[in-house]
């Protein structure tokens, strides 16, 4: 039996045996499509899964390699007919990997400070955001980049996916409660995330507004964290647990209609915390209730229904899934839905919008390589659209859009499903608002 650090609920033969290798996860698997290797497969990870819980096979560099180089993106389990829990499956493994196996030294320092030193501690986070953004703004990045250095110790492509840091940090609002607007219909809590907290900012306070104008009180816990969703992808059990204990006490200690996040990732872990903790637990039972109130934003607003006018945007726009929102938790339509609800927006379907973008948490430096070349596919598509503008619902999405776009000349902007619709309130209440995102833009 697994001890709870390496999984409260370990997969058990059946679960494995649910796979029958029929194939059809296959052309939906990013990896398997990039490397056409059946070991960099679901169902050739799975086999070589059952080979080290089943059969008492060792935490191979073999075996590492092809576990580390999945994305959890999760789309086989949306393909597949016998319902194998993959993403549940896969993060067992990690988790027996941190446990049974000694990564390399280096690599063992920097995922010890980050999924234990770093993400658990939001002032930590707030300094290294600061230093890196005085890297951005001094004029040091500009240089790094042009002497060469970057590419001399291998991080190029990395640095070139460094996000740009906020001027200033949702941090600040933690605590504070954003009265609806007219008549309320709703009071909820707003998960804010860790990293977005210092990198979208403006997201995080678009989808307050976006709350508040259709009737909704908004509150910001003040002693809510990371979610621990980076951890748990990695194999880092133990964190993830922590840092859920945390966020159960902030979230439970109040009685909300909903519990809101814009980030599908995080989403998709908040409703599965019960997974971190054994039955007999009285966490579990906490972790239940939590999960019954957990809502993706996109989610919440399409069933809550939109009450706030908005404003024509006249855009062709595309919409790209993230891999969290879709294949974790199921969601499809709503975000849909509601860009439908946008006057003049011109919707346009994204080919293989399914697949992932190679963001997937932490893969775009852990496995940069395989990430670009997704990235690459994804753009090719994307500018396929002619739209003007990229949708997604998730801020890791939202960064490696933007580096694609940059990197490829798609000149698209990407943006937040609740940022186009803080665009079209905003074009009411602010009169031409929207031209922040688009300058230049003809209103109508």
């Amino acid at each position: 039996m697994s001890s709870p650090q390496i999984s409260a609920h370990p997969p058990v033969y059946e679960d494995y045996a649910r796979c029958v290798h029929c194939g059809i996860c296959l052309n939906t698997c990013p990896t398997y499509r990039l490397w056409n290797v059946e070991a960099d497969s679901p169902r050739g990870r799975i086999h070589q899964m059952i080979q080290v819980e089943l059969q008492g096979a060792s935490v191979s560099d073999s075996f590492v390699e092809h576990i580390d180089k999945c994305l959890d993106c999760r789309s086989c389990e949306t393909a597949c007919p016998s319902g194998v829990e993959y993403g549940r499956l896969v993060e067992h493994a990690r988790a027996r990997i941190e446990t049974d196996y000694k990564r390399p030294f280096f690599a063992r320092i920097a995922r010890n400070f980050t999924f234990r030193k770093l993400l658990p501690y939001p002032r930590r986070i707030a300094l290294l955001a600061r230093m890196f953004r005085f890297y951005q703004r001094s004029g040091l990045q500009s240089v790094a980049r042009a002497s060469g250095i970057l590419k001399l110790f291998g991080l190029a492509d990395r640095e070139m996916l460094l996000p740009a840091i906020d001027d200033s940090f949702f941090f600040s609002q933690l605590g504070r409660t954003f009265p609806a607007t007219g008549p309320r219909r709703a009071r909820v809590a707003f998960f804010a995330g860790c990293v977005a907290q210092v990198t979208f900012t403006k997201l995080n306070e678009a989808t307050i507004r976006v709350l508040t104008a259709n009737g909704c009180d908004v509150v910001v816990p003040a002693t809510q964290f990371c979610c621990g969703a980076l951890a748990a992808h990695a194999g880092v059990r133990d964190a993830a647990r922590d840092l859920a204990r945390k966020n159960l006490d902030a979230f439970l200690s109040d009685d909300f209609d909903a519990i809101i996040t814009n980030a599908a990732g995080c989403g998709s872990t908040l409703k599965e915390y019960e997974r971190f903790f054994s039955s007999n637990e009285p966490d579990y039972t906490r972790a239940q209730a939590f999960r019954a109130k957990v809502r993706d934003v996109t989610e919440f607003l399409a069933d809550l229904g939109l009450s706030a006018p908005l404003q024509q945007i006249p855009l062709r726009v595309t919409y790209q899934d993230s891999c969290h929102l879709l294949h974790g938790q199921k969601i499809r339509n709503a975000p849909r839905q509601l860009l439908h609800t946008i006057p003049g927006l011109d919707f346009v379907e994204l080919p293989y919008s399914e697949l992932c973008c190679g963001s997937a948490g932490v893969y775009n430096v852990t496995q940069t390589e395989a990430s670009l070349k997704l990235l690459a596919e994804k753009m090719q598509h994307a500018a396929a659209t002619r739209a003007a503008t990229i949708a997604t619902a998730n801020p890791g999405c939202l960064l490696q859009l933007r580096a694609g776009a940059r990197l490829h000349n798609t000149n698209q902007k990407v943006l937040h499903v609740v940022e186009l619709l803080d665009l079209a309130l905003a074009e009411i209440k602010l009169g031409g608002q929207a031209q922040k995102y688009f300058p230049g833009r003809k209103r109508t």
